[in-house]
């Protein structure tokens, strides 16, 4: 069967690389694709948003299954329009993909559905945000731009004048564009994040592994939110009673309540959760594989990717049964512009990205880049994520950053300390014991 992969980014690298090694996959085609991915897929120039560019494509090439990477095409409803010519596709609605586009009705579908998520009110109005920052009174507290931010657009205050600086920014001064028109505040939620990401049919939820990624900029977690600096998998968090809390509080609820309101959910369903004295609580949820939780998630799957993706994509999960995940364990480290998430310097020349992807157990996803005249050049704020594979958090993360050492471009940035929190909780309790 040939497959189309909509997307450019590290994410979309490695939904090509796991589908590469499935047993039935004929050609694999990605839209626009990138400078990495010429030698498993190929690559073509057309854009995520045109919609009939891409059917095109889809209809040309015969493709049985589209896999759509980003969040923006899915938003704008391009799954209907390939599933109207009866492509199947692995992606939400664009009704149900409001999960994501709006904040605000993610935060009301919870509270109808009896989720648990923080306090929240909804703004349409700057004078009235503000208005409310003025006598409000918990701190801290948490702003969200209620539209599409590429993950930057959530601000942590901890007083009213950082809260108004915040509404300002995004309201008045379209620091997020469109996507600042309407937001949320909500009340800050303390625990531990975790990232839980399922595959659904409209029915049936097959949950992932569980991952946790770094939005931080900087190390120790310091520094302007990201869409992602690296992430890691499995995770200690993650218990038995946790597993069955998030399944039956959240991830079911959350498939049976779009289902109700006529919006069956098919797709990757990506539940960002804080995990709190009171149990798990839902921060956002993304109608999409996260970036870079994929690129730690799919080196660890051993069920065929095209056999799963299709069940997703046709309503077939149920007669799949268990997914099935090499033990090991993985660390994705991001090598950013060191600009990032500030303005970038592209066509800077990358060196080293074929040195380090010779090395057993890692993976080299591209993101920001592209091919030059024949030279791989930057392209992006997130240039590549470098993952590795180990019998421990801390061999894979050896692993990661011994490829990353290889990798050099003028100004590159990554985090040394990627999964410094789990492995710092895990001496800590070998310490007790």
């Amino acid at each position: 069967m040939n497959v189309l992969v909509v997307g450019s980014g590290g994410r979309e690298h490695a939904f090509v690389d796991v589908l590469s090694r499935s047993s039935g996959v004929g050609r694999i085609y990605a839209a626009p694709g990138n400078g990495g991915m010429a030698g498993l897929a190929e690559c073509v120039p057309v854009p995520v948003t045109d919609v009939e560019g891409l059917i095109g494509l889809a209809q040309a090439q015969e493709v049985g299954l589209v896999v759509v990477g980003p969040e923006g095409p899915l938003v704008a409803g391009l799954v209907d329009a390939l599933e109207a010519v009866g492509i199947p596709t692995l992606g939400p609605s664009k009704a149900a993909a409001q999960l994501e586009g709006s904040k605000a009705f993610c935060k009301d579908l919870c509270r109808r559905a009896r989720i648990p998520t923080a306090a929240y009110k909804t703004f349409n109005s700057a004078a009235e945000a503000l208005s409310y920052c003025e006598g409000h009174d918990r701190w801290p507290s948490v702003i969200k731009a209620d539209g599409l931010a590429a993950g930057k657009g959530v601000v942590i205050v901890h007083d009213s004048t950082m809260a108004i600086a915040a509404v300002r920014d995004m309201m008045l001064n379209k620091h997020f564009g469109d996507a600042g028109d309407r937001i949320v505040i909500e009340d800050f939620l303390v625990g531990e994040e975790l990232s839980m990401i399922a595959l659904v049919d409209g029915e049936t939820v097959a949950v992932l592994e569980p991952s946790r990624d770094h939005k931080a900029a900087f190390d120790g977690d310091k520094g302007p939110n990201t869409g992602g600096m690296g992430a890691f998998s499995p995770t200690r968090l993650l218990t038995n009673r946790i597993y069955e809390q998030i399944e039956e509080r959240v991830l079911l609820p959350t498939v049976h309540a779009l289902a109700g309101a006529g919006t069956p959910y098919r797709g990757i369903l990506y539940a960002g959760l804080m995990l709190t004295a009171d149990g798990p609580y839902v921060l956002e949820f993304n109608v999409r594989g996260g970036d870079p939780e994929m690129e730690v998630l799919l080196p660890r799957l051993k069920s065929d990717a095209l056999a799963l993706f299709l069940a997703a994509a046709t309503g077939t999960l149920d007669d799949f049964g268990a997914v099935e995940w090499n033990p090991q364990h993985a660390c994705g480290v991001v090598i950013a512009d060191g600009g990032y998430p500030g303005p970038v310097t592209k066509g800077l020349s990358i060196s080293g990205t074929d040195a380090a992807a010779e090395l057993d157990d890692v993976f080299v996803y591209h993101a920001g880049t592209k091919l030059e005249n024949g030279q791989l050049v930057t392209n992006g704020g997130r240039v590549l994520c470098v993952t590795g594979l180990g019998d421990s958090l801390q061999a894979a993360r050896d692993k990661a950053y011994e490829a990353v050492s290889l990798i050099h471009f003028e100004n590159m940035r990554c985090r040394s300390d990627i999964g410094w929190r789990e492995l710092t909780d895990q001496a800590s309790m070998a310490g007790a014991g």
